[in-house]
């Protein structure tokens, strides 16, 4: 992204690489189809987190719930909280660079 600066501020994308770095994306229109899709994946992540929300308040609420349903509730909220961190992280980034 292009900021009023006229610096190219290369936005984090909703994915990582296989070896798990960030990928960034640079020389990109807003509109363009590389963004659309970020923009995607990070609408997808964070209706998934939602939904995560829900499954792992109703296993905290069941007192019989087994640890290997807490582990997996634990686990799937442990990375929908990531990727909506890194949603925040990303579209604050463009937020900054937008009013440089």
């Amino acid at each position: 992204m292009v900021g009023p600066d006229g610096i190219d501020h290369p936005r984090l994308l909703p994915w990582t690489t296989p070896d798990g770095k960030p990928c960034y994306l640079s020389a990109d229109r807003e509109a363009g189809p590389l963004s659309r899709l970020a923009d995607d994946v990070e609408a997808a992540q964070l209706r998934s987190g939602e939904q995560v929300l829900v499954g792992a308040r109703a296993v905290l609420a069941d007192a019989k719930a087994g640890e290997r349903a807490v582990r997996f509730a634990l686990t799937r909220a442990v990375e929908s909280l990531g990727d909506a961190l890194r949603v925040a992280v990303s579209r604050g980034e463009r937020i900054e660079a937008g009013k440089r």
